[in-house]
Protein backbone atom coordinates (compact mmCIF):
# COMPACT_ATOMS: atom_id res chain seq x y z
CA UNK A 1 0.00 0.00 0.00
CA UNK A 2 1.01 3.54 -0.91
CA UNK A 3 1.63 5.84 1.89
CA UNK A 4 -1.10 8.48 1.46
CA UNK A 5 0.70 12.49 1.39
CA UNK A 6 -1.41 14.92 2.91
CA UNK A 7 -1.40 18.25 3.52
CA UNK A 8 -3.57 20.74 6.05
CA UNK A 9 -3.98 24.14 7.51
CA UNK A 10 -2.90 23.24 11.31
CA UNK A 11 -5.08 24.97 13.99
CA UNK A 12 -3.20 23.91 17.16
CA UNK A 13 -5.18 26.06 19.35
CA UNK A 14 -4.50 27.73 22.38
CA UNK A 15 -3.95 24.88 25.17
CA UNK A 16 -1.62 22.52 23.11
CA UNK A 17 0.86 25.77 22.74
CA UNK A 18 0.77 26.18 26.98
CA UNK A 19 -0.79 23.88 29.53
CA UNK A 20 -0.37 20.90 27.17
CA UNK A 21 2.39 21.37 25.11
CA UNK A 22 3.14 17.72 25.00
CA UNK A 23 -0.03 17.59 22.58
CA UNK A 24 1.82 20.16 20.11
CA UNK A 25 4.82 18.30 20.90
CA UNK A 26 3.66 14.68 19.72
CA UNK A 27 1.25 16.21 16.75
CA UNK A 28 4.30 17.18 15.09
CA UNK A 29 5.84 14.06 15.49
CA UNK A 30 3.84 11.45 14.66
CA UNK A 31 2.93 13.88 11.38
CA UNK A 32 6.15 13.72 10.71
CA UNK A 33 6.90 10.20 10.91
CA UNK A 34 3.45 9.72 8.79
CA UNK A 35 4.56 12.32 6.20
CA UNK A 36 1.45 14.44 7.20
CA UNK A 37 2.48 18.40 6.28
CA UNK A 38 1.06 20.56 8.88
CA UNK A 39 1.44 23.98 7.81
CA UNK A 40 0.82 26.29 11.15
CA UNK A 41 -1.85 29.33 11.27
CA UNK A 42 0.53 31.11 12.87
CA UNK A 43 -2.01 34.16 12.60
CA UNK A 44 -4.98 31.93 14.45
CA UNK A 45 -6.76 33.52 17.18
CA UNK A 46 -8.36 31.22 20.11
CA UNK A 47 -11.24 29.82 19.09
CA UNK A 48 -13.28 31.07 22.41
CA UNK A 49 -14.04 27.40 23.82
CA UNK A 50 -17.45 28.38 23.63
CA UNK A 51 -17.71 31.06 25.89
CA UNK A 52 -17.32 33.91 23.38
CA UNK A 53 -21.29 33.18 22.15
CA UNK A 54 -22.36 33.28 25.83
CA UNK A 55 -22.09 37.16 25.16
CA UNK A 56 -22.01 37.21 21.10
CA UNK A 57 -22.55 34.55 18.43
CA UNK A 58 -21.54 37.47 16.32
CA UNK A 59 -18.40 37.16 18.08
CA UNK A 60 -17.92 33.94 18.17
CA UNK A 61 -18.50 33.76 14.52
CA UNK A 62 -16.71 36.50 13.40
CA UNK A 63 -13.20 35.28 15.18
CA UNK A 64 -13.70 31.57 13.64
CA UNK A 65 -14.72 32.92 10.14
CA UNK A 66 -11.05 34.65 10.59
CA UNK A 67 -9.73 31.04 11.52
CA UNK A 68 -11.32 29.53 8.90
CA UNK A 69 -10.26 31.93 6.06
CA UNK A 70 -6.09 31.40 7.01
CA UNK A 71 -7.18 28.11 5.89
CA UNK A 72 -8.75 29.36 2.82
CA UNK A 73 -5.99 31.17 2.19
CA UNK A 74 -3.83 28.29 2.01
CA UNK A 75 -6.86 26.22 -0.62
CA UNK A 76 -6.58 23.73 2.64
CA UNK A 77 -8.61 22.03 5.28
CA UNK A 78 -8.31 23.49 8.60
CA UNK A 79 -7.07 20.45 11.07
CA UNK A 80 -7.28 20.73 14.62
CA UNK A 81 -6.27 18.26 17.50
CA UNK A 82 -8.77 19.47 20.23
CA UNK A 83 -12.64 18.35 20.56
CA UNK A 84 -13.12 21.41 21.69
CA UNK A 85 -11.59 23.36 18.92
CA UNK A 86 -13.28 21.43 16.39
CA UNK A 87 -16.57 22.00 17.75
CA UNK A 88 -16.26 25.22 17.85
CA UNK A 89 -14.88 26.05 14.68
CA UNK A 90 -16.52 23.31 12.76
CA UNK A 91 -20.13 24.32 13.74
CA UNK A 92 -19.39 28.20 12.94
CA UNK A 93 -18.24 26.54 9.93
CA UNK A 94 -21.75 24.76 9.32
CA UNK A 95 -23.61 27.93 10.07
CA UNK A 96 -22.12 30.23 8.05
CA UNK A 97 -22.29 27.81 5.39
CA UNK A 98 -26.38 27.87 5.76
CA UNK A 99 -26.14 31.39 6.13
CA UNK A 100 -24.75 32.05 2.24
CA UNK A 101 -27.84 31.09 1.29
CA UNK A 102 -30.29 31.27 4.08
CA UNK A 103 -28.96 34.43 5.73
CA UNK A 104 -27.24 36.59 3.10
CA UNK A 105 -27.30 39.75 5.53
CA UNK A 106 -25.75 37.85 8.33
CA UNK A 107 -23.32 36.12 6.24
CA UNK A 108 -22.16 39.58 4.34
CA UNK A 109 -22.38 41.24 8.17
CA UNK A 110 -19.66 38.82 9.38
CA UNK A 111 -17.39 39.22 5.79
CA UNK A 112 -17.99 42.69 6.35
CA UNK A 113 -16.05 43.16 9.65
CA UNK A 114 -13.19 40.73 8.73
CA UNK A 115 -12.84 43.31 5.19
CA UNK A 116 -12.83 46.44 7.89
CA UNK A 117 -10.01 44.78 10.27
CA UNK A 118 -8.14 43.83 6.51
CA UNK A 119 -8.43 39.97 6.72
CA UNK A 120 -9.40 37.46 3.83
CA UNK A 121 -13.71 36.93 3.55
CA UNK A 122 -15.09 33.32 4.72
CA UNK A 123 -15.79 31.40 1.79
CA UNK A 124 -16.83 28.26 2.82
CA UNK A 125 -14.74 26.65 0.60
CA UNK A 126 -12.80 24.32 2.91
CA UNK A 127 -13.25 21.78 5.84
CA UNK A 128 -12.56 21.77 9.64
CA UNK A 129 -11.19 18.06 10.91
CA UNK A 130 -10.27 16.75 14.03
CA UNK A 131 -6.79 14.80 14.06
CA UNK A 132 -8.61 11.79 14.57
CA UNK A 133 -10.97 11.80 11.78
CA UNK A 134 -8.12 12.88 8.97
CA UNK A 135 -6.04 9.58 11.02
CA UNK A 136 -8.70 7.39 10.34
CA UNK A 137 -10.84 8.65 7.22
CA UNK A 138 -7.60 10.32 5.32
CA UNK A 139 -5.02 8.28 6.02
CA UNK A 140 -6.46 4.96 6.71
CA UNK A 141 -6.26 2.58 9.30
CA UNK A 142 -4.89 0.18 6.74
CA UNK A 143 -2.13 2.23 5.63
CA UNK A 144 -1.38 2.87 9.81
CA UNK A 145 -1.33 -0.53 10.46
CA UNK A 146 1.96 -0.73 7.99
CA UNK A 147 3.25 1.76 9.83
CA UNK A 148 3.82 0.44 13.39
CA UNK A 149 6.89 -0.68 14.49
CA UNK A 150 5.90 -1.28 18.22
CA UNK A 151 2.75 -3.47 18.52
CA UNK A 152 0.68 -1.71 21.96
CA UNK A 153 -0.54 -5.76 22.45
CA UNK A 154 -1.37 -6.19 25.87
CA UNK A 155 -1.90 -2.55 26.83
CA UNK A 156 -5.79 -1.50 27.56
CA UNK A 157 -7.02 1.59 26.36
CA UNK A 158 -10.03 3.43 27.08
CA UNK A 159 -11.00 6.70 24.89
CA UNK A 160 -12.30 9.20 26.18
CA UNK A 161 -14.24 11.46 23.60
CA UNK A 162 -14.98 15.32 24.64
CA UNK A 163 -18.01 16.67 24.50
CA UNK A 164 -17.31 18.56 21.46
CA UNK A 165 -16.05 16.11 19.29
CA UNK A 166 -19.06 13.90 19.05
CA UNK A 167 -21.85 16.82 19.48
CA UNK A 168 -20.42 19.77 18.74
CA UNK A 169 -21.53 20.07 15.25
CA UNK A 170 -25.05 20.12 13.76
CA UNK A 171 -23.47 16.66 11.50
CA UNK A 172 -21.36 15.08 13.53
CA UNK A 173 -18.37 12.47 11.70
CA UNK A 174 -19.46 9.43 13.52
CA UNK A 175 -22.41 8.41 16.09
CA UNK A 176 -22.60 10.54 19.31
CA UNK A 177 -23.58 8.39 21.28
CA UNK A 178 -22.07 5.30 20.14
CA UNK A 179 -18.51 6.03 18.22
CA UNK A 180 -15.96 3.74 17.52
CA UNK A 181 -13.28 5.69 15.70
CA UNK A 182 -10.85 5.72 18.66
CA UNK A 183 -11.40 2.40 19.53
CA UNK A 184 -10.59 0.99 16.22
CA UNK A 185 -7.02 3.49 16.75
CA UNK A 186 -6.45 1.09 19.25
CA UNK A 187 -7.09 -2.48 17.85
CA UNK A 188 -5.35 -1.12 14.74
CA UNK A 189 -2.49 -0.65 16.76
CA UNK A 190 -2.40 -3.93 18.46
CA UNK A 191 -4.25 -2.37 21.88
CA UNK A 192 -7.31 -3.75 23.39
CA UNK A 193 -10.21 -1.35 23.11
CA UNK A 194 -12.29 -0.69 27.04
CA UNK A 195 -15.85 0.45 27.07
CA UNK A 196 -17.03 1.69 30.12
CA UNK A 197 -20.13 4.13 30.61
CA UNK A 198 -18.31 7.61 30.98
CA UNK A 199 -16.11 7.44 27.42
CA UNK A 200 -18.47 9.53 25.51
CA UNK A 201 -19.61 11.91 28.68
CA UNK A 202 -17.90 15.34 29.74
CA UNK A 203 -14.65 15.48 32.13
CA UNK A 204 -16.16 18.24 33.95
CA UNK A 205 -13.93 21.29 32.76
CA UNK A 206 -16.47 23.43 31.73
CA UNK A 207 -17.72 23.62 35.65
CA UNK A 208 -14.39 23.62 37.30
CA UNK A 209 -14.03 27.26 37.30
CA UNK A 210 -17.63 27.87 39.54
CA UNK A 211 -18.19 24.32 41.10
CA UNK A 212 -14.87 22.78 41.24
CA UNK A 213 -15.94 19.85 43.54
CA UNK A 214 -19.10 18.84 41.55
CA UNK A 215 -16.41 19.16 38.31
CA UNK A 216 -13.86 16.70 40.33
CA UNK A 217 -16.50 14.36 40.90
CA UNK A 218 -17.65 13.66 37.55
CA UNK A 219 -14.02 13.23 36.50
CA UNK A 220 -13.34 10.93 39.32
CA UNK A 221 -16.34 8.64 38.18
CA UNK A 222 -15.11 8.50 34.96
CA UNK A 223 -11.60 7.66 36.35
CA UNK A 224 -13.29 4.83 38.65
CA UNK A 225 -15.15 3.62 36.33
CA UNK A 226 -12.34 2.87 33.32
CA UNK A 227 -10.19 1.41 36.28
CA UNK A 228 -12.69 -0.87 37.37
CA UNK A 229 -13.25 -2.00 33.38
CA UNK A 230 -9.74 -2.64 33.00
CA UNK A 231 -8.23 -0.04 31.88
CA UNK A 232 -4.20 0.50 31.25
CA UNK A 233 -4.80 4.04 30.79
CA UNK A 234 -7.27 7.13 29.41
CA UNK A 235 -6.48 8.19 25.45
CA UNK A 236 -8.06 11.13 24.66
CA UNK A 237 -8.38 13.45 21.66
CA UNK A 238 -8.91 16.93 23.64
CA UNK A 239 -6.26 19.01 25.42
CA UNK A 240 -8.92 20.45 27.82
CA UNK A 241 -10.32 16.59 28.89
CA UNK A 242 -6.78 15.94 29.98
CA UNK A 243 -6.28 18.98 31.92
CA UNK A 244 -9.32 17.61 34.44
CA UNK A 245 -8.33 13.87 33.83
CA UNK A 246 -4.41 13.98 34.34
CA UNK A 247 -2.72 17.79 35.59
CA UNK A 248 -5.65 17.67 38.10
CA UNK A 249 -6.15 13.76 39.01
CA UNK A 250 -4.47 14.26 42.50
CA UNK A 251 -7.21 16.72 43.41
CA UNK A 252 -9.88 14.70 42.29
CA UNK A 253 -8.79 11.48 43.76
CA UNK A 254 -8.77 14.00 47.28
CA UNK A 255 -12.21 14.71 46.51
CA UNK A 256 -13.35 11.47 45.54
CA UNK A 257 -11.24 9.84 48.24
CA UNK A 258 -9.85 6.82 46.74
CA UNK A 259 -6.94 6.27 45.07
CA UNK A 260 -6.82 6.85 41.19
CA UNK A 261 -3.26 6.94 39.76
CA UNK A 262 -4.83 6.15 35.95
CA UNK A 263 -2.63 7.71 32.97
CA UNK A 264 -3.96 9.51 30.34
CA UNK A 265 -2.62 9.85 26.89
CA UNK A 266 -3.08 12.49 24.26
CA UNK A 267 -4.11 10.40 20.89
CA UNK A 268 -0.95 11.34 19.14
CA UNK A 269 0.77 9.85 22.18
CA UNK A 270 -0.24 6.49 21.82
CA UNK A 271 -0.05 6.68 17.73
CA UNK A 272 3.74 7.90 18.60
CA UNK A 273 4.67 4.68 20.79
CA UNK A 274 3.43 2.53 17.77
CA UNK A 275 4.94 4.34 15.00
CA UNK A 276 8.61 3.70 17.50
CA UNK A 277 9.11 7.25 18.72
CA UNK A 278 10.66 7.88 21.68
CA UNK A 279 8.38 8.44 24.66
CA UNK A 280 10.65 12.19 25.52
CA UNK A 281 10.25 12.83 21.82
CA UNK A 282 6.47 12.47 22.51
CA UNK A 283 6.25 15.02 25.52
CA UNK A 284 5.29 11.90 27.85
CA UNK A 285 7.28 12.97 30.87
CA UNK A 286 5.21 15.84 31.53
CA UNK A 287 2.44 14.49 32.56
CA UNK A 288 0.96 14.53 36.20
CA UNK A 289 0.21 11.07 36.48
CA UNK A 290 3.07 8.97 35.70
CA UNK A 291 3.05 6.96 32.53
CA UNK A 292 5.60 4.62 33.57
CA UNK A 293 3.50 1.57 34.04
CA UNK A 294 2.17 1.94 30.69
CA UNK A 295 6.23 2.02 29.61
CA UNK A 296 6.69 -0.82 31.67
CA UNK A 297 3.54 -2.90 29.99
CA UNK A 298 4.96 -2.56 26.64
CA UNK A 299 8.43 -2.79 27.50
CA UNK A 300 9.75 0.57 27.07
CA UNK A 301 12.73 2.38 28.82
CA UNK A 302 10.83 5.89 29.50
Amino acid sequence: MTTPSLKYAYFPGCVAQGACRELYQSTNAIANALNIELLELKKASCCGSGTFKEDSQFLEDTVNARNIALAEELNLPLLTHCSTCQGVIGHVDERLKRSQTEDTEYFNRVNGLLKQEGCSPYRGSTEVKHLLWVLVADYGLDAIREQVTRSLQGLNCAAFYGCYLLRGQQEPWENPYQPESMERMFETLGATAIYYRGRTQCCGWPLSSYATEESFKMAGGHLQEAIAAGADCLVTPCPLCHLNLDSRQPEVARVVNRPLGLPVLHLPQLLGLALGLDPEVLGLDRHVVSVAPVLAKLGIDG
